[in-house]
């Protein structure tokens, strides 16, 4: 499997296999350097658990998680911080729904370019994907569909909504500490808003994972080549990560987009002094954890 070239030009989503649960679990974690020195472990391991990595593979794969953090101390550690010291004057000034939809995209860019920054690498992992590990794949995404049925699809109405709202209380009580009963009482309001239908969330995921498994059925029938497998990995990381966007259901999805950022802004509104200084000073806490992060030489 070939290596990662640190050096390569970065103009170049497979959500497929790893990469972009490193990001969400990152931000959400109050102990970065904790998480991202243990990140290539936890990735390894997150992975291994949807394909069941052989011993051939294993080294292979290790190596690469090992290649594709350095790169991401090297080259991404500093764009975070200019996005947090984005987000702290934003705090302090009058956030706005454009605000947020030029952070989102930013985002949203930065995780496009860490994912087809793996695709030669991703690519090599296909070739070598056995129908047995399919098989676990298929049955791994099945347990998973049916955990969030579980938690997300059987419930009322009214308690969906509020596994949902504590759901988003959970990273706001992370930025800004506790809130009051009044203030959770106007969040839950903005929450109730947005639209609730949480089967179309998991018939889109049934749709990326079937997806998913086309694709490496595909490679694994023909015995493709790297050559003729790369262009369908590709296509596939832009397929998954703009996949909203072409859904029959798009105008749900652009419309709890927004919801959420209306939820986000009601946060910021009524957020007290006390409060988004609790933010800000969460926010510079990762601002230091980041440099010293992006300056050690692992």
């Amino acid at each position: 499997m070939k290596k990662f070239n640190t050096q390569e030009p970065l103009s170049q989503r497979f959500r497929v296999l790893c990469l972009v649960a490193i990001v969400a679990v990152l931000t959400a974690c109050s102990g970065i350097k904790l998480a991202y020195n243990q990140g290539d472990t936890l990735l390894y391991w997150w992975l291994d658990a949807y394909v069941d990595l052989d011993s051939e593979q294993a080294p292979e794969v290790k190596q690469d998680i090992k290649e594709l953090f350095k790169w991401h101390r090297q080259t991404q550690l500093k764009d975070y911080i200019h996005i947090l010291t984005n987000a702290q004057r934003q705090l302090a000034g009058n956030l706005s729904k454009a605000d947020l939809d030029a952070d989102y995209r930013d985002i949203m860019a930065r995780t496009d370019l860490l994912a087809q920054k793996a695709v030669p690498e991703l690519t090599d992992l296909a070739l070598t994907i056995k129908p047995e590990q399919l098989a676990h794949l298929e049955k791994k995404f099945e347990k998973n569909n049916e955990t969030f049925r579980k938690k997300f699809i059987r419930g009322s109405v009214e308690e969906l909504q509020e596994k949902r709202f504590k759901k988003s209380m959970e990273q706001f009580d992370l930025w800004f500490g506790d809130f009051s009963r009044d203030q959770e009482a106007q969040l839950r309001k903005a929450s109730d808003a947005r639209p609730l239908n949480n089967q179309i969330w998991l018939d889109e995921r049934m749709q990326r994972q079937q997806k998913i498994l086309s694709v490496l059925r595909k490679i694994d029938k023909e015995n493709l080549g790297k050559e003729a497998a790369t262009p369908l990995v590709q296509g596939l990381i832009k397929e998954l990560l703009v996949r909203t966007q072409g859904s029959q259901h798009k105008q749900f999805f652009d419309t709890y987009t927004d919801g959420t950022m209306q939820m986000i802004l009601t946060a910021v509104k009524i957020a007290t002094p006390e409060q988004k200084a609790h933010a800000q000073k969460r926010m510079q806490g990762w601002i230091s954890d980041f440099n010293t992060l992006a300056a050690e030489t692992k």
